[in-house]
This record gives structure tokens, C-alpha cells and sequence, in this order.
């Protein structure tokens, strides 16, 4: 099960080339393990003149026999000015007791970051790991907003696909995100199927869990 909160870093932002701000300011989604909801993903965007402010939180519960057998929990709230990441703030609470509290902060022309590893220096110009952002495509490393490091990724975009979701298709870009492992991971970085609308907003995303080998599947479900 821990491979599932991988899948909950890494949610969401699309400011650098244009921001889609989903109808009614939330975009909210169906975690699905086995054909059964075991958590949602809710994003909530508040925008005032220059500044936005994005709040996620992931909550996942996988019982068996009416019996608890994994919990993750995770809450993060990005800050964006101009259209520049600029903040950010979190908290995840792993099934094993492991429990990491995200800063990072542009001070003095860097990104001062701390998590998992301590303090980090970044580059001024690193994204949140938020699949929501489409921007992230584009970069060649970003911050993990669920352990506060820094991981290298691979995209490589496929064929346009249709998707249904709430009985409707709709043609979608399909793309493979790959990022590095950590050494503190508990397991590999699993391979994401990624599906974003024409106006680059995050319909769908899957993974297969490392050990169990069953399919994660994350989807809109407040789609209109």
C-alpha cells in the first residue's frame, strides 16, 4: 500500500503559461484501488487581484474486512504572485508513523526549502510537484511537496486519447511521467499515466502500485 501516497505528493498548478481555474474555483477527484473509491483529492483555488493561494488535501483509507489496513493523509497550500510560485506549506501524515512537515519560500533570489532532508537551497524557478500544474511537463527536476526534495522527472507525451468520465467523452492528452527514487523511499517512483483536457486541466491520472501490482486510478468526478 505505501506506493498509493506516492500518487498523493504530487498533485496540481498551471500558472506559468496561463492558469485553468476549474468551474466554481475546486476541482475534486475519486481515488479508485480494485473498482472501489478509497479517497478523494480536493483542490481549492482562491484568487484575489495578483495572488493565488491553492489548497490540496488527499485523504485515503484502504480497508479490509471492515478493518483499516492503510491511512495517508496530506494537506499542502501553494502561494502564487504574478504568476510566480512563490510559497508553500505542508503536512503528510504516512501509515507508518512517519510524518513530514513541507516550508519553502523564495528569500534573497533562492528557494529555501526543508523537509525529509533538512534545509535546501533552490533554484528560484522550481515548481511544486502538483499534477494539476501542466507547466511541470516542462521541467527537467521539481520540489516533492509530500517529503520536501528534489527529484528529477521524464515526460514524454503519446497519443491523444478519449476518456469518459460522468458518462461523457472527452478527448484528452495523454502523457508518461517518469521522476528519480530517493533514497529514503520506501519504494521505486511508479510510472503515471497523466490526462489533461484541451485547456490543461487535470482529468485523470494511474499508476500500478509496486507491490501488490493492482492499478490506481485517480479521476475528476466534478467535471462538467
Amino acid at each position: 500500500m505505501k506506493i498509493i501516497t506516492v500518487l498523493l505528493i504530487y498533485f496540481l498548478s498551471f500558472i506559468a503559461q496561463g492558469f485553468p481555474i476549474p468551474k466554481e474555483n475546486k476541482a475534486t477527484y475519486d481515488v479508485v484501488r480494485k473498482n472501489k473509491i478509497i479517497g478523494s483529492i480536493e483542490t481549492t483555488f482562491n484568487n484575489q487581484n495578483s495572488k493565488l493561494e491553492i489548497t490540496t488535501i488527499v485523504d485515503i483509507e484502504v480497508k479490509v474486512l471492515f478493518v483499516t489496513a492503510y491511512k495517508f493523509y496530506q494537506t499542502s497550500k501553494e502561494t502564487w504572485v504574478d504568476n510566480e510560485f512563490i510559497k508553500i506549506e505542508g503536512y503528510a501524515d504516512f501509515e507508518d508513523e512517519r510524518e513530514y512537515f513541507i516550508k519553502g519560500e523564495d528569500i534573497d533570489n533562492i528557494f529555501l526549502a526543508s523537509g525529509m532532508d533538512g534545509e535546501l537551497k533552490l533554484n528560484k524557478s522550481i515548481l511544486p510537484l502538483n499534477y494539476w500544474n501542466k507547466d511541470i511537463l516542462n521541467q527537467k527536476e521539481i520540489f516533492d511537496t509530500q517529503k520536501g526534495i528534489v527529484r528529477e522527472i521524464k515526460v514524454t507525451k503519446v497519443k491523444d486519447e478519449e476518456i469518459e468520465i460522468n458518462d461523457k467523452k472527452i478527448l484528452s492528452e495523454k502523457y508518461i511521467f517518469n521522476a528519480t527514487t530517493h533514497p529514503k523511499d520506501k519504494g521505486p517512483f511508479p510510472e503515471y499515466t497523466l490526462w489533461y483536457s484541451k485547456n490543461g486541466e487535470l482529468l485523470k491520472f494511474r499508476f500500478i502500485n509496486w507491490k501488490d501490482k493492482k492499478e490506481v486510478i485517480t479521476i475528476r468526478n466534478n467535471w462538467d
